[in-house]
């Protein structure tokens, strides 16, 4: 079946054609081929011929040159371009290479010792694993025995931990391990270590925040140990590739498509960008992908079908009754630079852009050429205006905004704007629930689909209501339907990766776990279920549908998100807006420091290394000393305490060691969940579900890490409550606009867990809520406020009793909107609002990064405040809702479930406050 028909599925013959907002159809690209490069071992070049590459892609062929070359080199192409031959060609043959110097003249013992070895480093062990797999496959391909390949991690036990050391040639591992296992027990790693032709860096742009900063600090701790065992000059081998540096290795880095790829590898390993070669034109072949973006339905009234509902966030209204929906009309924009007929030219992508009011109930739309509303007399109305071109700008209904006073508008009240509003609020059909029903039927309909989602909980309940779903038609289909997420045992992950390998499995509801490079080819669809943070984890995810050159279809699905509203009914930012840069800042104190007591613990830092870690590194190492971290002696800086430094810092942000999940009754343990994540979702009472099974905790231990579960049939879940609060501890910028103040500075941010809600699934009622004691946990980071005194809020008419909820609205919709101008999602950020903040003595609203010493998102926010401000406001304003809803101003992560909350008046205040920005 190919995208056309797989779009009739998602369209359920026409039942569904109000939920698309766009179609964007991405042409079909030839491939151009290169020759062997003449350097390449012939057996490695006869297996890629038996596995059926005859000649490899240009760009695979440009990248491999260049590292053998002696180049550092990072190649950014798009997902299933190929990237593995470009760094295994030169990396295999090098040791294919010094294996065969070493049997011309065995006598040498020297020449055994220092065959060349290969390090690969990707950032999830999934991918490891998969990258070995198709290594076997090369090297029996190629009857190449004598390359001896071995995976190694945390799962890896201690006596075939030992084998590697000694033996491996090629090993793949991920830096975790680096920093935990390899680097700190480096002795033992030596021979590894003093071998190093290349370095593979695989999926790079995943090292993008704070986990980006400590992998760059483990990457120059690595080049340092192998700068120390490499063999001396004199005994150095010549011929083979030449080495990026003195006793150094040559970094090979694979990407996605990213913006400046050079610049972002050049800061991963800390070299000048002019070091490294890059190859970005992919010279692969790719077939027609269809590309929707799809919004879910309004609900119907408080008696509709929530049966089919599986929630991942609080309810948030009781919805009302509403109008039958007008039929949609349906236009296509004229192509761009098209002739004879219309075709486009070529690279020029079709657009297919469905509009009218089939989701806008009463709504009627006036098309102009090429499908535009006329927004009528109001200039406003054209940034008011609903995004997607034809949508209606007045209200049918004679009770709604024509009904208002024309001062008025048809905004919220008191802002004068002139929107779409509802007659009431009325949720929408929750994403997973959505996306649960389309991974179903694409199911049914015979195609092999992957389902993205943004939580583990949202991956086990979409796999779960896409069986139920399935089971009605055929138990059989219903089994060929699974979840697959971070906390499961390697056992169970590798035996689905398998299952959706050989067609076992047809569809995977997935976490951004298999977001990466994992080998999954003949995949029809994908479903995206919101916004996943990134246009590069956009196309990642996206990359996998029709892999090696088949057609695909691709959804994007929205959650009732500010920024999911803004973009499916806005396509060009998602498709002709360029993808971001791999933003991490190596120099970020908080991350270097551990580090550097890390490196001093391995061999002591000595003066001349220092330039190394970044200029700011000797004001660091003397604050360390200072504090009795180092010592400092005349030979360097020493780490002299019993405990290891390596576990001074903490490189995915998870709060420490992963809480265990074990059954309670039998010992077996199901999984792990990240320590940060542990009070919040395996505290005492909580729900926990494992591939469709579910099990209660009955204690959660902290100091053991360890939660114990009990298996029980509940027809509940449990949503947590917080509450936070922010203390600021140094201003380090500010700014006046008037009378309102910006700051920028570090932050301590308070959290505690409090208590717990069952609630019935599926229709969401409360069956009672408990109190929790559980220990309040501080992250200090990096924050930007702004403060709104009191003549501000009397400008904005925001009453005493108005002000907590006008400030949470706009935390709430500016930690939305903060990802389209910084590399991140709301999940690396968070916020607080409060009426009175003790230390700037009047209304105030912080907005911050979620990891420990800041990772630049906040920073970037207060450097573009008027930007962002203004897009928040106007984010805001134009939604079609009357009191705030999910797409503008209710957040899905806030622990106060979304109260209080003043949409009108947050417009207001927001206003109020715009007026007093500064240009520049």
């Amino acid at each position: 079946m190919g995208s056309d028909g797989l779009l009739d599925v998602l369209l359920s013959g026409g039942r569904r054609d109000d939920r698309l907002t766009h179609v964007r159809h991405l042409p079909a690209r030839e491939g151009v081929r290169a020759d062997w490069p003449s350097w390449a071992d012939p057996d490695l070049v006869a297996g890629y011929r038996a596995l059926g590459v005859e000649r490899p892609w240009r760009h695979q062929v440009e990248a491999a040159d260049a590292a053998w070359s002696g180049r550092h080199t990072v190649l950014a192409t798009s997902t299933g371009s190929g990237k593995s031959l470009a760094f295994w060609l030169p990396s295999l043959t090098a040791v294919r290479t010094d294996r065969a110097a070493g049997l011309l003249d065995p006598g040498r013992i020297e020449t055994v010792a220092r065959r060349g070895s290969v390090l690969y480093l990707c950032p999830t062990k999934a991918l490891a694993h998969d990258q070995l797999g198709g290594l076997d496959r090369l090297v029996t391909a190629a009857r190449t025995r004598d390359i001896r390949v071995a995976a190694c991690d945390g799962d890896t036990g201690f006596d075939e931990r030992r084998w590697v050391q000694e033996h491996a040639d090629v090993v793949l591992t991920n830096p975790d391990f680096l920093h935990f296992a390899l680097l700190p027990n480096h002795r033992r790693w030596s021979r590894l270590l003093g071998s190093l032709r290349y370095v593979v860096v695989d999926e790079c742009h995943a090292f993008r925040g704070v986990f980006g900063a400590h992998v760059a600090a483990i990457l120059r701790r690595l080049r340092r140990l192998a700068v120390h065992y490499a063999p001396t000059p004199a005994g150095r081998r010549t011929d083979g590739p030449v080495l990026a540096g003195p006793g150094g290795p040559v970094f090979l880095l694979a990407s996605a498509t990213t913006a400046d790829p050079a610049a972002s590898a050049a800061r991963l390993l800390g070299v000048g960008p002019d070091s490294i070669a890059t190859v970005t034109e992919d010279t692969s072949p790719a077939g027609r992908k269809t590309f929707v973006l799809w919004q879910p339905p309004e609900l119907p009234g408080a008696s509709g079908p929530w049966a089919d509902l599986v929630p991942e966030e609080d309810p948030w209204a009781t919805p009302l009754p509403h109008p039958e929906p007008v039929d949609p009309v349906i236009t296509r924009e004229p192509d761009r630079d098209a002739s004879d007929g219309g075709a486009a030219v070529a690279g020029a992508a079709a657009t297919e852009t469905r509009t009218g009011t089939g989701s806008h109930p009463g709504g009627v739309g006036i098309q102009l050429s090429g499908g535009v509303t006329d927004p009528a007399a109001d200039p406003r109305s054209l940034v008011a205006v609903s995004p997607v071109a034809g949508l209606p700008t007045q209200d049918a209904d004679p009770g709604g905004a024509a009904a208002l006073a024309p001062h008025e508008g048809s905004g919220p009240r008191g802002t004068g704007e002139n929107v779409v509003t509802d007659p009431s609020d009325r949720p929408r059909r929750s994403v997973t629930a959505e996306t649960a029903d389309l991974l179903a039927d694409l199911t049914a309909a015979g195609a092999r689909t992957l389902a993205f989602t943004r939580s583990r909980r949202a991956a086990e309940s979409v796999a779960t209501v896409t069986r139920n779903h399935l089971s009605q038609i055929d138990e059989r289909l219903a089994r060929t339907v699974a979840a697959y997420r971070g906390g499961y045992l390697p056992e169970e992950r590798r035996a689905l990766e398998g299952a959706i390998r050989d067609g076992r499995l047809r569809a995977l509801a997935t976490t951004n776990a298999l977001e990466l490079g994992v080998d999954i080819t003949g995949l029809d669809a994908v479903l995206i279920a919101g916004w996943p943070g990134t246009r590069v984890s956009l196309w990642q995810q996206a990359g996998r549908a029709g892999r090696a050159g088949a057609d695909g279809l691709v959804a994007l699905i929205a959650r009732e998100d500010p920024l999911d509203t803004f973009l499916v009914h806005h396509p060009e930012a998602v498709f002709d807006t360029p993808v971001e840069a791999t933003v991490f800042d190596p120099a970020n104190p908080y991350v270097l420091a551990p580090h550097l007591c890390a490196a001093a613990a391995e061999l002591p830092l000595r003066e001349d290394e220092l330039a190394l870690f970044g200029p700011d590194t000797r004001a660091l190492l003397d604050v360390l000393v200072e504090r009795g971290a180092l010592r400092r002696r005349a030979a360097g800086w020493f780490w002299t305490h019993a405990e290891a430094a390596a576990r001074l810092t903490d490189l995915r942000g998870t709060g420490g060691d992963p809480v265990r999940v074990v059954e309670a009754g039998t010992g077996r343990m199901l999984g792990t969940v990240d320590a940060a994540a542990a009070d919040a979702t395996v505290h005492p009472g909580a729900v926990y579900v494992h591939q469709g099974a579910t099990f209660v905790v009955s204690e959660l231990h902290l100091a053991d890490a360890v939660a114990l579960v009990e298996q029980r049939d509940v027809d509940y879940g449990t949503w947590s409550r917080w509450a936070t609060s922010t203390e600021i501890r140094a201003v380090q910028r500010e700014r006046r606009w008037g009378p309102v103040t910006w700051g920028f500075g570090a932050v301590d941010v308070t959290s505690q867990v409090l208590s717990y809600q069952r609630k019935r699934i599926p229709d969401l009622q409360v069956l009672g809520t408990e109190l929790l004691e559980l220990p309040a946990r501080t992250l200090q980071t990096t924050a930007t406020w702004w403060t709104a005194p009191a003549e501000v809020l009397e400008a904005a008419g925001v009453t005493v009793e108005l002000a907590p909820g006008a400030l949470h609205a706009a935390e709430h919709a500016s930690i939305g909107l903060l990802p389209l101008l910084a590399t991140c999602d709301r999940w690396d950020l968070g916020g607080v609002s409060t009426a009175l903040h003790a230390d700037t003595g009047m209304a105030t609203v912080f907005v911050h990064d979620a990891y420990p010493g800041g990772a630049g998102f906040a920073e970037r926010g207060y450097a573009l405040g008027e930007t962002w401000l203004r897009a928040t406001r106007d984010a805001v304003a134009s939604c079609r809702c009357t009191r705030g809803c999910p797409a503008c101003v209710q957040s899905p992560k806030c622990g106060n479930a979304n109260n209080p909350l003043e949409k009108a008046a947050a417009v207001r205040l927001l206003d109020a406050v715009l007026a007093h920005a500064v240009p520049g």
